[in-house]
């Protein structure tokens, strides 16, 4: 018995055939194109990316060699980027907007308006968020703004919600996307109604919820030439990153799932509760897990592997291979640089959003070298996810000492090793590569039956081997003294003195 999973991605499309106990058995991949208006906001195309994802799909399910002559599938699960979407005809399910990325930040002035009208801790209590460009409501008013005929009679669907109606012909999301709205009541998991009415909007904009997994409906007949019978269930898996997590079994108080690519983000799990003024100082999201009566915890930074992209770009002609990037850390010998490398090149995010603050090094000398701004780069990135580590332990209430890792950035020996000893932790490198595809084929799996429950699809999963990278404990202690003593204090200053023409409200 098989599942299907397919992840919606900033980068690529994915789809990927496991067996029941997660081996992977053939995976394809697509890019995701990032278009630019006139104006220069970035978008994505939604026939286009349903083209590449149904590509994928062909090629997972008819194309050579394929696994098996016709794969037995289950079920469907789809995940995507939390906060990218688009309107659709409420009666056709035409496209009426571009899918606008989360990254794109056209619709900050409408963050900022969203703070105006209610106190950030208030709306942070019922939604988990802090309003930002990123947040579907804002792109939402956004494009009321430019066109208020727009939302009539229409629906807004993320990238899973819209993949899962293309296969479908239902509308629907799960709670842990619905929580990236910014319109969404994670404890009444409803949507916000008395809220949505102050912006003149009504709850139907957007599409019914329900648990992550849960079968949204069937694959129709429109199919056959993706090879894909009808009548297979399709669920809504999750946010992508929480997916993930659910993959690696870090699902638990006290675990940590480390997601490191382009971006980077920590999530861990703690029991569905009310949120509260403390969980708001703490400046972590917050919103329903993919798992029953749990909440999930998450901080990130918009450029981890990118802030090492950069740093590729800007030391040769050529970007520096990444076996060379290895070699030449390496060449900055085992201890700490004594830099401080502050990775916001895109700003940073929580649990200290700050869409304007700077990167900076911080403590170059005559001596240093490339190789010592190469490693600086790395350290400063898990200086940050030891802030994030830190944040995590106070929302859960429960002491983090080991991360499970998964992601391009895994792949790194020096980062992890550098990650190890910044924050002391064990670290345990997932050996499946796609974990988000797995994630939400496991997901649709559970909620489709496919399991007896969570616990036997975590027992299922938990038998594979990981590599584990331990810390040093007088590095530790070396990094410990620069993080606390550099790397915190310098944070104030840092934003005070970066570049900004207005600070946003609530930042």
């Amino acid at each position: 018995m098989n599942l299907l999973g397919i992840d919606i991605g900033t980068t690529h499309c994915k789809v990927g055939l496991f067996r029941r106990d997660g081996t992977a058995l053939r995976i394809a991949t697509r890019p995701t194109v990032t278009r630019r208006a006139p104006d220069g906001r970035a978008y994505f195309d939604p026939d286009e990316l349903w083209a590449g994802v149904a590509d994928a799909l062909r090629e997972v399910l008819t194309g050579p060699p394929a696994p098996d002559a016709a794969p037995e599938i289950a079920a469907i699960g789809v995940t995507s980027m939390a906060e990218s979407g688009l309107l659709v005809d409420r009666v056709d399910g035409r496209p009426r907007s571009e899918v606008i990325p989360w990254f794109d930040t056209a619709a900050q002035p409408q963050a900022e308006a969203l703070l105006r009208r209610r106190e950030p801790s208030a709306l942070y209590a019922v939604t988990g968020l802090r309003a930002s460009y990123k947040c579907s409501l804002a792109k939402l008013l956004w494009l009321r703004e430019r066109d208020p005929a727009v939302v009539r009679d229409a629906i807004w669907l993320g990238g899973a919600d819209y993949v899962a109606f293309r296969l479908t012909g239902a509308f629907g999301t799960d709670y842990s996307l619905a929580g990236r709205t910014c319109a969404f009541d994670i404890a009444r998991k409803a949507w916000d109604a008395e809220w949505l009415a102050e912006w003149g909007l009504e709850a139907a904009l957007f599409p019914p919820t329900r648990p992550a997994g849960e079968p949204l409906g069937v694959t129709t007949e429109v199919l056959p030439d993706l090879g894909l019978p009808a009548g297979i269930p399709v669920a809504v898996s999750g946010h992508d990153h929480v997916c993930a997590a659910l993959a690696a079994g870090s699902v638990r108080p006290g675990q940590v799932f480390d997601s490191m690519g382009t971006a980077e983000a920590l999530i861990g799990a703690f029991p569905a509760r009310p949120l509260t003024e403390a969980d708001f100082r703490i400046g972590l999201a917050a919103g329903c897990h993919v798992l029953a009566g749990q909440h999930y915890w998450m901080g990130g930074l918009s450029t981890s592997g990118g802030a090492v992209a950069w740093l590729r770009g800007l030391l040769g002609a050529e970007p520096l291979p990444h076996e060379a990037l290895q070699a030449l850390v390496s060449g900055a010998g085992p201890e700490p640089t004594g830099i401080l490398f502050f990775p916001y090149l895109l700003g940073s995010g929580s649990p200290h959003s700050d869409p304007l603050a700077s990167g900076a090094f911080v403590g170059l000398r005559a001596a240093h070298t490339r190789a010592h701004l190469a490693k600086a780069v790395l350290e400063g990135v898990a200086f940050e996810m030891e802030l994030i580590r830190r944040a995590g332990e106070t929302m859960s209430g429960r002491p983090i000492e080991s991360f499970t890792v998964a992601g391009g950035g895994s792949r790194s020996p020096a980062a992890l090793q550098i990650k190890a000893d910044v924050s002391g932790c064990r670290i345990e490198i997932f050996p499946e590569a796609e974990a988000t595809l797995l994630g939400a084929a496991v997901a649709a799996g559970i909620g489709c039956g496919v399991y007896a429950g969570a616990a036997e699809a975590l027992e299922t999963l938990a038998g594979r081997r990981r590599e584990v990278i331990l810390p040093d404990p007088d590095r530790h202690a070396a990094y410990r003294a620069l993080f606390e003593e550099g790397y915190l204090p310098l944070q104030g200053p840092l934003r005070d003195h970066s570049p900004r023409s207005a600070r946003p409200a609530g930042a």
